[in-house]
């Protein structure tokens, strides 16, 4: 589905945190948005899910306007949000209740497959790696069929091997399911990697400096000269000398 921003601004008290936010992201259209650190990223993705309301303008998606949050627009965040007590296909299924049984445990199996956790849907969340919860939180919020998945800086809390590692499952499923995905990382080497575009937000109040169009195809060479141009572009916009 096709998410729609016009003209966001965001205030909490006397502190402006967003300042006349426009873009559009396509349906089907992975979209990360970076910038620096309190430039209002994940105050923009909250007011996409309807978990805020902006001071003014609009977020619409297909035309609808945002009112509030719905299980149609899912949410992964960085604090791995897996339920202890449930086993994987305990937590993937957690959003199928109103299924039939047979229904729902085919979207179950459908889902750990695609995740690639065939063999632990009898574990709990403690038998896991970090990077094996956070792909139970992904399949948990693909199952229930989203149009739009928002992810605020999901990988943050990984380490860098696990990090590249998620970042290619998230691809490959992204591939594979077509979804229309929002993703704030502060890392901008995650971003170039990832996005069909990159939205570089200014220093708060966040406004849009520039949007990126990542022309290179996936699967992406981290070591080819596109690559570190992008990246260096976009580190240059928000002033910071990328130095190897």
């Amino acid at each position: 589905m096709k998410v729609q921003f016009s003209d966001i601004s965001m205030r909490f008290g006397a502190m402006d945190v967003l300042q006349d936010v426009t873009i559009s992201v396509e349906e089907g259209e992975f979209l990360c948005i970076v910038g620096p650190s309190g430039c209002g990223k994940s105050t923009l993705l909250n007011i996409a899910g309807g978990f805020l309301s902006p001071v003014m303008g609009t977020v619409t998606i297909d035309g609808d306007p945002v009112t509030g949050p719905d299980r149609r627009r899912i949410f992964v965040f960085q604090e791995r949000g897996v339920f202890p007590w449930l086993t994987v296909e305990g937590n993937i299924g957690f959003g199928l209740f109103d299924l039939p049984d047979e229904e729902r445990q085919r979207r179950v199996a459908q889902y750990v497959h695609l995740v690639g956790l065939e063999g632990f849907e009898k574990a709990y969340p403690r038998e896991l790696s970090g990077g094996m919860k956070q792909r139970v939180e992904v399949a948990r919020a693909l199952a229930v069929n989203p149009d739009v998945l928002f992810l605020d800086e999901p990988f943050g809390a990984l380490d860098s091997i696990t990090r590249l590692q998620m970042r290619s499952e998230l691809l490959r499923i992204w591939r594979a399911a077509r979804k229309t995905v929002l993703f704030v990382t502060h890392d901008i080497d995650e971003s170039v990697q990832l996005a069909d575009r990159v939205v570089v937000m200014s220093a708060r109040p966040g406004r849009i400096r520039r949007v990126v169009e990542i022309d290179i195809a996936h699967p992406r060479d981290l070591s080819s000269r596109r690559y570190i141009e992008l990246r260096d572009l976009i580190f240059g916009e928000i002033g910071l000398a990328h130095q190897v």
